[in-house]
């Protein structure tokens, strides 16, 4: 189990009017076995005890908690702009990755339906900040803090991650809200972007955000 570190410089109180939070790519597509090819196995067994019994649980809270902050909500999920795909990076075209416009399995699953006001951000590519206009979004909603969890830790969130803090985001990731295929690998990539972030659990975010409240 990772480590939380004792002290960050990114640590610092979240800021009324100047936080969201993003979760990344809790679609039905990598989520329901019924319609993922891949979720298959010792890997997939893993990923989906962790999303089901860890990850959507504490996301649900999170959700919950900014709601009730009155703070700005994002989502993320892949999907293309047009129905057959062609619009889509290079990348998805040779990973045969293509979710189109409207589908049910590009949809974000029922227990994280977004409400009134909340932000979805349609991406072909690995980085949000690559593909959707998310820092534009941001800056326009005077975000100084970001909070991100979602799937999968070392491929999509490790992006959001990596490139929000290049941006000048004070990054929060929620630690018990992602999950990725192997243990080994999440804290791998744990290891290796805690220098972008501070990396905490969803009591401590729940908790930091009842104390901007008040």
């Amino acid at each position: 189990m990772f480590s939380l570190p004792h002290h960050s410089p990114r640590d610092l109180p979240f800021s009324q009017g100047h936080t969201a939070l993003l979760l990344v790519d809790m679609q039905r597509a990598w989520l329901d076995p019924r319609l993922d090819p891949h979720l298959q196995g010792p890997q997939a067994e893993y990923f989906l005890t962790r999303t089901q019994a860890q990850v959507i649980p504490n996301q649900i809270k999170l959700l919950n908690a900014v709601r009730g902050a009155r703070q700005n909500v994002l989502h993320t999920i892949i999907e293309s702009l047009t129905a057959d795909g062609r619009d889509r990076s290079l990348d998805h075209k040779l990973s045969d990755m293509h979710l189109p416009k409207g589908s049910y399995e590009a949809g974000i699953i029922d227990e994280l339906a977004i409400t009134e006001n909340e932000i979805v951000l349609p991406k072909t590519s690995s980085g949000v900040f690559n593909s959707t206009n998310i820092d534009y979004v941001l800056r326009n909603l005077q975000t100084r803090h970001l909070i991100i969890a979602g799937i999968v830790t070392d491929q999509c969130v490790d992006m959001a991650v990596r490139d929000a803090a290049d941006r000048g985001y004070l990054v929060t990731l929620v630690e018990d809200a992602c999950a990725t295929y192997t243990a080994a690998r999440h804290q791998a990539c744990l290891e290796a972007i805690k220098g972008y972030c501070w990396i905490t659990d969803t009591q401590t975010v729940i908790d930091r955000l009842q104390e901007m409240g008040a």
